[in-house]
């Protein structure tokens, strides 16, 4: 599974917007590879930002 994958399914199951360092602790993921996941899924429309640096699937 990609960190792509893996940030969206950690995005999906949650209720609340996370931000960066939730997703860095749900995933086990390093926090600069969360961010430029973050960015690419931003940029591809699959999460949003309701408010700053808070990250939500849509």
């Amino acid at each position: 599974m990609s960190a792509k994958e893996m940030i969206l399914e950690a995005l999906k199951s949650s209720p609340e917007p996370m931000k960066t360092q939730d997703i860095v602790q749900k995933t086990g993921l390093d926090k600069k590879e969360v961010e430029k996941a973050i960015k690419e899924l931003k940029s591809e429309g699959l999460i949003e930002s309701p408010k700053r640096c808070f990250y939500k699937a849509k």
